[in-house]
């Protein structure tokens, strides 16, 4: 089949959006190797990529990516287990009030994140709780269930009833209905969905800085170096490995929704 182009000025904006959007991190990875003496000029009259030998000395670092690997790990779990509980809760279940629960389980998402941050602080002042580790895991498993949750309940509303149905009457429990025809069936959901939770989790300020006390995560880690224009460069590299730790789950998301959804 022949398929139209798109007209030119459509052509164009698109073009200019995505330069729009991706200029600025084109920017980060090219003052990333710049020299020190070059940070505020353009065009930079010379690379280098000593800054990566200097962030990868830096004992502060190491110390902001492990908390955030480990925070976005254990909210990703936590998603995983809350979010697919939920979306099968509600889309077996068949009472009022249906919807509204829906919607409460996504607003942590659509609100603006220093509305949740806010929030998450008060609660976690009002229980008494010190913050540590674990604020900031609550704080970011808040929106990473959300990510599951929208992934699993948007695939079991294309899976097939009869196929519940078959199971069951062949005599198997509700556990191996799970396990053999709802599980296969949504593992993709499950995977995008935690790799969505993951780069989220990963990467997320607003809602970290309510909720971290003392603690610094690699993204409020970069956000304090960035008061140190001599350090702007390692700042730089820093947020190189941000985006691609960030940015690699998400394609890999979008490649298995994609994927599934053309099937």
């Amino acid at each position: 089949m022949r398929s139209e182009r798109a007209p030119l000025l459509l052509r164009i904006g698109t073009i200019g959006g995505l330069v729009f959007l991706h200029f600025p991190l084109l920017l980060i990875i090219l003052y990333a190797f710049t020299t020190e003496d070059a940070s505020f000029t353009f065009p930079p009259p010379g690379l280098t990529t000593e800054w990566i030998g200097v962030l990868f000395a830096r004992r502060d670092f190491w110390a902001a990516l492990q908390l955030s690997l480990g925070v976005a790990f254990i909210s990703t779990i936590i998603a995983l287990v809350l979010g697919t509980v939920t979306a099968l809760a509600l889309y077996r279940s068949r009472f009022f009030g249906r919807d509204a629960i829906s919607l409460v389980i996504i607003l942590p998402i659509s609100l603006p994140g220093i509305v949740t941050g806010i929030a998450l602080r008060s609660a976690i002042n009002i229980v008494g709780l010190d913050f540590s580790l674990w604020t900031i895991i609550i704080g970011h498993a808040t929106f990473c269930v959300v990510t599951v949750y929208n992934n699993v309940i948007a695939r079991l509303r294309r899976t097939s009833h009869s196929q519940l149905e078959a199971s069951m009457d062949l005599g198997a429990t509700a556990w191996q209905t799970f396990r053999y025809v709802v599980l296969p069936n949504i593992a993709t959901a499950l995977l995008a969905g935690g790799m969505l939770a993951f780069a989220l989790s990963f990467d997320e300020v607003i809602v970290t800085t309510f909720t971290a006390g003392q603690q610094q995560t690699l993204p409020i880690w970069i956000f304090s170096q960035l008061t140190r224009p001599r350090d702007r460069p390692v700042t730089n590299v820093a947020a190189i490995f941000v985006i691609a730790v960030t940015l690699i789950p998400i394609l890999l998301a979008y490649r298995f929704t994609r994927d599934t959804s053309t099937n």
